[in-house]
């Protein structure tokens, strides 16, 4: 569609155009049912194949294995936040934390209402440009849980691999799951928003480990335990229908691609022709250490950190198509989200406007 613009937003994201032109076919009759999926009753025979469907295609594309249950839920990872140390705090233990930025303080803030946090490795000090060195790290026995962001949208920093841990490694996949295959049976339990590579928003997808389901106290709320999401196949309430839809209409476009490493062959190619584009550039510079660099959210700064030039750059961009590339507002400066979904053509353009654009 030639009146699309190339969209570098963080989320909610730019989705594959294959899987907006099915959705765009399919929206007034689904599957032959004379209803569009956003009217179907979730509990109609319909969506039971989809969300039947969106959960076979997540568990073929992250091997999931069968000890691991799939939710979707709603609240976003915000919501997570307070559902996982509600459920998995068992004792006084405190929670190990591994700091990489916003999102990890989020955790660690609502992980705090339920029991002690124990810093076990931060970027702070580095503010956050450099991801903290893994192998110096001393858990704490019998700790409820460590705590990890696999991927960090604000400062463009992104594990490329994780901690082994006696206690369950719980990780924050938000804006990198389904970019590159993972090991899920080495975490205890994975959530990400849907808005950045999963899907639109609405959606949270929570995989969570049987042993795990549990720990929750009959004291918290219903709506609140794993257990009753888990029991009730994620239906105890009216989900996001359609949000679910589209999960597994990008998956079924993932999966023709190759799955998650052609993906992630295809993910690492963009970002290194963005991270080449910003060397060549005289104009700008990337802050973050190399080895620890995005490949989902490339982060970069005019030099002297001139705002004035970032905000040319950006008016000049718009100009062009290219838009989404303001950084988040806590660290102001510029950012391109290269999600899955992302575009050659997009990157191209990108490139070029770095590489050439001078204040």
């Amino acid at each position: 569609m030639s009146n699309r613009i190339h969209n570098f937003n963080a989320g909610p994201a730019v989705l594959p155009l294959p899987v907006l032109e099915q959705a765009q076919s399919e929206l007034l009759n689904f599957a032959s049912s004379g209803m569009s999926v956003m009217e179907l009753s979730h509990r109609s025979t319909w969506f039971e194949g989809v969300i039947q469907d969106a959960e076979s295609r997540l568990r073929r594309l992250l091997a999931i294995p069968s000890q691991y249950k799939v939710l979707f839920l709603q609240g976003g990872a915000s919501l997570q936040f307070s559902m996982i140390p509600i459920n998995l705090v068992h004792n006084q233990v405190p929670v190990d934390v591994i700091h990489t930025g916003v999102w990890s303080k989020k955790a660690m803030t609502e992980i705090k209402r339920v029991t002690a946090v124990n810093v076990v490795a931060s970027g702070e000090s580095t503010q956050f440009t450099q991801l903290p060195d893994l192998s110096q790290c001393t858990f704490t026995p019998n700790s409820p849980f460590v705590h990890i962001t696999s991927n960090n949208t604000i400062y463009g920093t992104q594990f490329a691999s994780f901690p082994h841990t006696d206690s369950p490694l719980v990780a924050d996949m938000s804006s990198d799951i389904l970019s590159r295959p993972i090991d899920v049976s080495q975490f205890g339990l994975i959530y990400a928003g849907a808005q950045k590579n999963i899907g639109p928003s609405g959606v949270t997808l929570v995989i969570i480990r049987e042993d795990l389901i549990e720990r929750c106290p009959d004291s918290v709320h219903t709506m609140l335990q794993y257990r009753t999401h888990v029991s009730n196949e994620s239906l105890y309430n009216t989900p996001p229908t359609f949000g679910i839809y589209m999960i597994s209409l990008v998956c079924q476009w993932l999966e023709e691609l190759g799955g998650l490493e052609a993906i992630r062959d295809i993910t690492q190619r963009r970002a290194s022709l963005v991270y080449e584009a910003i060397e060549q550039s005289s104009t700008f510079f990337c802050p973050n250490h190399p080895q620890d660099r995005s490949c989902m959210n490339v982060v970069f700064r005019a030099n002297q950190l001139d705002e004035s030039t970032e905000a040319a750059f950006l008016k000049i961009a718009a100009q062009q198509g290219l838009i989404g590339l303001k950084g988040h507002r806590s660290a102001g400066g510029l950012r391109a989200s290269l999600y899955n979904a992302q575009t050659d053509e997009a990157v191209s353009a990108l490139c070029s406007l770095i590489r050439e654009w001078r204040p």
